[in-house]
């Protein structure tokens, strides 16, 4: 999971800032700037508005919400905060329309989750979920546990977490097959993948069975699975087979916002102008950091040519 940093955004998100960013030329919308806009449909103009997952039929906002910096044993910098802040978080990031939280057993999110929307129409966020199981029975444990701990009866995306194996479409097809099973009785609406090496990409890029990959993907390949150029071509190959993508470690875990030498704001551009994903997850610790994620990434639509309407 993205972490950004253990303290404020480094850097001022200003609306309308000329900054120069991440990619090359800028585009500054008007003729021509559609066809070389990246991952987003031309009708989108907030970091907020909806987009399709691939094929799989799902719809998230552009951008979500992690749970996850510095995530295991069931905790992470998130859930740490405690129930209300949490609460006060998840609640902010959702009253300014962001509906896609990303969540997994490992981080220990779940009953916190949970809390936080309570009285939420179940309709209005989407939940992707993780499990570190390999075994079949365990995993099958994990989708009725996580469906009781999150008191929901579906999982919108359901992910195998943290794959190293290069053989994992064949070592894992019983994890796999239990996926698929949970999804033909509904628990779940799609499944995948979060790889971490690039042996495992290339297997999940091969695989029919992949409808979601959270892939880790920034400017300077912090914490990445391969180079920028390197990854990028496999990443485009996923997405042209129609896998849902969704770009992680945005900031490379702060390593690459720290000191100044990126701007948050740029690595957001980065994610939206790269052409490999649909949508992006940032581990955020404070409402000031939503607001800020959704402000680089308005900045960074308005740069390359998403312009909103005028207001009336």
């Amino acid at each position: 999971m993205t972490k950004l940093t253990r303290r404020k955004f480094i850097g001022t998100v200003a609306a309308g800032a000329g900054a120069a960013l991440v990619g090359g030329a800028a585009l500054r919308g008007g003729e021509g700037a559609a066809a070389t806009l990246g991952p987003v449909d031309p009708s989108v103009k907030s970091p907020t508005d909806k987009v399709q997952l691939g094929r799989s039929g799902l719809k998230v906002s552009l951008v979500g919400i992690g749970t996850g910096s510095i995530g295991y044993a069931r905790r992470s910098n998130q859930t740490q905060l405690g129930q209300p802040a949490f609460t006060k978080l998840m609640r902010h990031a959702f009253d300014r329309g962001v509906n896609f939280f990303d969540l997994a057993d490992s981080y220990g999110s779940h009953p916190f989750f949970r809390e936080a929307m309570r009285g939420v129409e179940r309709s209005r966020y989407f939940i992707q979920t993780k499990t570190d199981s390999r075994d079949p029975q365990e995993a099958a444990a994990d989708v009725d546990r996580f469906l009781k701990e999150l008191e929901t009866d579906y999982l919108d995306s359901l992910i195998i977490h943290c794959v190293t194996d290069g053989e994992w479409t064949q070592n894992l097809r019983g994890v796999m097959d239990v996926f698929s099973e949970a999804k033909r009785k509904g628990k779940v609406r799609a499944v995948g993948v979060t790889c971490h090496s690039f042996e495992a990409l290339e297997a999940a890029a091969a695989s029919d069975w992949v409808e979601i990959n959270q892939v880790r993907w920034n400017p300077r390949a912090a914490h990445m699975d391969a180079g920028v150029d390197k990854a990028r071509e496999l990443f485009r190959r996923m997405r042209a087979k129609g896998q849902g993508m969704i770009g992680m470690k945005v900031v490379g875990q702060g390593d690459i916002v720290r000191g100044g030498a990126l701007k948050p704001a740029e690595c957001f551009r980065f994610q939206i102008e790269s052409g490999v994903v649909d949508a992006f997850v940032v581990g955020v610790e404070s409402t000031e950091q939503v607001d800020e994620l959704l402000g680089g990434t308005r900045l960074a639509l308005n740069e390359l040519g998403y312009r909103a309407a005028p207001s009336a």
